[in-house]
């Protein structure tokens, strides 16, 4: 199942309506806060790294498929 990107808006609103700080949920995963901030602030492309990495887990980016299990 492919979920849809969502959009930065969509993003913020959904840490405001699951009641989710943006600082807890990047620390329980691992994250810098003020990069996951950057983020959805639209100020980080995402390409790669860190970055990248939030943005796919903020389903802002789809991940990327694992070309070496591909038949």
């Amino acid at each position: 199942m492919t979920l849809i990107p969502r959009t930065l808006a969509e993003a913020r609103q959904w840490f405001q309506d699951e009641g989710i700080a943006i600082s807890d949920w990047s620390i329980s995963r691992g994250f810098n806060p003020a990069l996951v901030y950057a983020v959805l602030q639209g100020r980080r492309k995402c390409v790669r790294g860190q970055s990248h990495r939030i943005a796919v887990e903020l389903r802002l980016k789809q991940a990327p498929v694992d070309s070496t299990h591909a038949s």
